[in-house]
């Protein structure tokens, strides 16, 4: 594979309806946001990495729902340069900051959701519940590493649930999901469930309601994921368990009110 069809570098070529969309759905599609060939570039390393930093081993029927949703791995970017090079890609970064509004993005963290044959669903919940900042320009960039029909278990959205204040409290898990299942369908959300071909990735924002469903293949649904925020945005004082954990974890214990200018959350890209 030559370096011309390994593409992480150059601008996507975003329209005015690809903001639009965001803005209104609080997710958007975009197709061959990476070509095929630069997915294959990078897939076999991150599934490499995945299986050798994972660290869970239970059986799948002695696990709770979030564990059975999915094998997670944080910061690949800090085990592997070629991961980095994924993570740290102006491609992909200035496809945020474009879509976000803003001038410039930082990563927070990424995470390779792998979600195993016979997995089970990936429950109703908006990701911003996790994360301290006084901010909601905040992203994330889906990126399946496969061909991924419903029956691997691709992303869903609630169109338009950003906008909703609904279980915002809710942690990822059993109670999130039933919850949020009737909250949102009594509240006439409609739920966006394409598949994604090879190359196809979405963005969602902070608050946007997702789920999966389970993978009802007999291979994994192999998926890289990277979190962005506004350059800009500060800490804001955390309010649950999990936010103090993310504090320490991946904003290197920034004080409230503060920019996490940090060795983990690089500027990626600045207009």
């Amino acid at each position: 594979m030559t370096s011309a069809t390994v593409d992480v570098d150059s601008a996507y070529p975003l329209t005015s309806a690809h903001v639009e969309a965001l803005d209104r759905q609080g997710f958007v599609r975009l197709s061959n946001l990476l070509s095929p060939p630069t997915v294959a570039h990078f897939e076999p390393t991150i599934t490499e990495r995945v299986l050798a930093l994972n660290a869970m081993h239970l059986p799948m029927d002695e696990r709770d729902t979030y564990d059975r949703a999915f094998l997670q791995v944080t910061n690949l970017w800090q085990h592997d340069d070629r991961v980095r090079r994924l993570v740290f890609s102006p491609r992909l970064a200035r496809a945020a900051a474009e879509l976000l509004g803003v001038d410039a993005v930082r990563l927070y963290h990424d995470q390779a959701l792998y979600k195993e044959p016979g997995g089970g669903i990936t429950p109703w919940h908006a990701d911003q519940y996790y994360w301290p900042f006084a901010s909601d320009r905040t992203i994330t960039v889906w990126i399946p590493l496969q061909d991924t029909p419903r029956e691997l278990g691709s992303l869903e959205f609630a169109r338009g649930s950003h906008h909703f204040s609904h279980g915002r409290d809710l942690p990822i898990g059993d109670e999130s999901e039933q919850a949020l299942q009737e909250e949102l369908a009594a509240r006439g959300f409609e739920v966006d469930s394409a598949p994604y071909a090879l190359g196809d990735a979405s963005f969602h924002l902070g608050w946007t309601f997702h789920r999966a469903g389970p993978n009802r293949s007999t291979t994994p649904r192999r998926v890289m994921t990277i979190i962005y925020v506004d350059a800009d945005a500060v800490v804001s004082e955390p309010v649950n368990d999990s936010q103090r954990n993310d504090l320490t974890t991946w904003l290197g214990g920034t004080a409230v009110g503060s920019v996490p200018e940090t060795e983990l959350n690089p500027v990626l890209y600045r207009a």
